[in-house]
């Protein structure tokens, strides 16, 4: 033992185990509260406190709940609630308000008579936003007064003060979050907005606002969006359903209580070849299903069944129908609300309490018999809908053989484009899916062999949107995107779930012309991964390139721009503001580039700038992609229009 090491272990005591107290612990491995520390986690602050506000408005005490960005970045949440209590709390000697606000595992929420269900049942929310604020205030209408109380870093800069008096009853969180913690404090309008419409959805009648002090409209009024629901569930689907043809005009909505579990479910079907269901368990997403889906999923695939079979139209029916095929063109949204759920999975966002199956099960089965019964018509589309599907499921089988391959890693069968890079370890492995044969020779001269792969797509790829199974299946450019990345395709009974085990590289980088077109391919190849190969974008695997659009010049001095802002600034620093001083290479693709050029403004791990493709809220994001590779040219337009200046998907 060196004598550095003898030193070590004599210092290793008692002394040397740190105990963290308090909200210490939060600020030391904020992930383990929160998630991350990126674009996730700076939302999810809001959401904890606002699901806080939302627990009121389920008790029956609130009724509005109001968020705002401040110019600043800090949020505030307002409620009509009852205001969190601010008298002493016996066991801990401080007001309640503090105990709620800096002790973990606090809250009414473990008082079974102080709300019946809640969204956050972990009671680290409100404490942890506190801890991961450099600013927080609290200020509490309660009893006739106003009561206030400032905290920084989890910590109270003050007791708790009386600084009014009023009628009203309520509770008013402010925080600006640490930006030590966060990699950048800056929050998104539409993030936030899609968290609050589903929460109108999902609890009708209550009214939820979002001001962005931030910017203003032309009368001068800051930008604010409302969100209510009258018909909750039913709404949800009409509107992620919106861009969609529908096969049935009906919403068939469940709205119950079973077991001792409410229960609420509304669900159509469209004329697309995909399956779209959310669930929710106390308002918070299970994106990974559970027992509630589980029990959904049964009670659908038996009560259907039973009724095409009673109806005697499955009589001339050559092929095997599988539970799948009853929910392609399927939309819904399921939510459930349990007393004490209990969370299993890997994000902690599945359900695993046994006795929901049954609830749900029962549920949809009643109001599903009923409905088919008395509606015969869309039934019947229903039953042929299935058919149809089970008919392209074993076409798509011969599709899929074409695509599976022995060993992703021994190089057999890799698509003859390909140029594969040397490295073996997926963590280590990137892959540009490249626009054109041109661009892709350029970047496969240009890219470091070593751990960059290039596989060049012939044009624009399939509108996957449109495309039945099979036919996605059978397009070349698609099949080499499988081969290439070592993804396969189900087993034979579920042909449609994609096996990433065998990912061979964890950057999927899409890299297209900065232009229209370039756009729209970069659209296409993103909606096929949403569609078919969803859990490489949950697994933050699919990126998007950003080459430049200006190559500025003026002497010996030269600069690629990304922007019209940089050229701008370009032009004012060594130009005096005069463009005729300055030569402007404009790149209207990337074969426009050298290889050396490509790699250094693009391809260089150094210098490029990507852009993380994320699904903050799937809902939203199908809703987008059905408008934006649908058919209706409406919607698509005005979307286009109001987000022309921030399409660059989240960083």
């Amino acid at each position: 033992m060196s004598e550095e090491q003898k030193a070590n272990n004599a210092s290793y005591s008692a002394d040397s185990i740190q105990v963290l107290e308090g909200l210490e612990a939060v600020r030391k491995r904020p992930a383990m509260y929160i998630g991350d520390i990126g674009v996730k986690g700076l939302h999810h602050l809001v959401y904890e406190v606002v699901d806080n506000s939302i627990d009121e408005a389920l008790a029956g005490y609130a009724t509005h709940i109001d968020v705002f960005i401040n110019e600043d970045n800090s949020i505030t949440v307002v409620d009509n609630g009852r205001g969190i209590p601010v008298d002493m709390h016996e066991k801990e000697h401080k007001s309640a308000l503090e105990v709620v606000l800096t002790v973990l595992h606090a809250g009414g929420k473990f008082d079974k008579g102080s709300y019946k269900v809640s969204g956050g049942l972990h009671g680290v929310g409100v404490s942890c936003v506190n801890a991961l604020s450099t600013y927080l205030r609290a200020e509490i209408k309660r009893n006739g007064k106003i009561y206030m109380q400032e905290y920084s870093c989890g910590k109270p800069l003050h007791d708790v003060e009386i600084i009014g008096t009023t009628n009203e009853t309520g509770t008013t969180i402010t925080f600006k979050p640490d930006g030590d913690i966060f990699s950048e404090v800056v929050y998104q309008a539409n993030i936030l907005a899609s968290r609050l419409r589903d929460l109108a959805f999902l609890n009708a009648g209550i009214y939820l606002s979002l001001t962005d002090k931030r910017e203003k409209k032309e009368n001068g009024e800051y930008k604010k969006e409302e969100f209510y629901s009258i018909e909750g569930l039913k709404e949800f689907v009409r509107y992620i359903d919106s861009s969609k043809e529908h096969l049935i005009e009906d919403i068939i909505h469940i709205n119950t209580e079973k077991q001792g579990v409410p229960v609420e479910v509304a669900m159509t079907y469209n004329t697309s070849y995909n399956e779209n269901i959310y669930s929710y368990v106390n308002n918070i997403n299970t994106i990974e299903g559970g027992t509630h889906l589980a029990g959904f999923r049964r009670g659908l695939t038996r009560t259907l069944k039973k009724y095409a079979e009673d109806s005697k139209m499955l009589e001339k029916v050559k092929v095997e129908i599988s539970s799948d095929d009853f929910r392609e063109g399927l939309t819904a949204v399921i939510s459930v609300k349990v007393m004490e759920p209990q969370f299993e999975g890997q994000t902690k966002t599945k359900l695993g309490n046994n006795e929901v199956i049954g609830a749900v099960d029962v549920a949809v089965s009643e109001a599903l018999r009923n409905y088919l019964e008395e509606n015969p018509k869309p039934a019947k589309a229903i039953v042929e809908k299935v058919i149809l599907a089970a008919t392209a499921r074993h076409a798509a089988r011969h599709a899929r053989e074409m695509v599976q391959r022995k060993s992703p890693l021994s190089g057999g069968g890799l698509p003859g484009k390909l140029a594969d890079c040397s490295k073996r370890t997926p963590e280590d492995c990137e892959i540009f899916l490249v626009e054109g044969d041109s661009a892709g020779g350029t970047a496969k001269q240009g890219r470091d062999r070593a751990f960059q792969a290039i596989l060049p797509l012939r044009g624009k790829i399939l509108n996957v949107e449109k495309a039945m199974h099979h036919k996605v299946l059978e397009s070349q450019e698609i099949r080499n995107i499988y081969t290439a990345l070592g993804v396969t395709i189900g087993t034979e009974d579920d042909t449609k779930e994609a096996n990433i085990s065998k990912l061979r590289y964890h950057k999927i980088i899409i890299m297209t012309d900065a232009d229209v077109d370039g756009s729209h391919i970069a659209t296409l190849i993103m909606t096929f991964f949403f569609r078919h190969m969803r859990p490489l974008i949950e697994n933050g695997y699919l990126y998007l390139a950003t080459p430049p659009l200006y190559l500025c010049k003026k002497g010996k001095v030269e600069e690629y721009c990304w922007t019209d802002e940089q050229r701008q600034q370009f032009i004012l620093k060594y130009g005096n503001g005069s463009e005729n001083q300055i030569h402007t290479q404009r790149y209207k693709g990337l074969g426009e580039m050298n290889a050396h050029q490509l790699w250094e403004t693009t391809m260089d791990p150094e210098n490029r700038i990507l852009h993380q493709v994320t699904i903050e809220n799937a809902a939203e994001a199908d809703r987008i992609f059905s408008m934006l590779m649908g058919e209706d040219v409406g919607p698509r337009r005005e979307f286009i229009e109001e987000n022309a200046n921030y399409a660059n998907v989240d960083a």
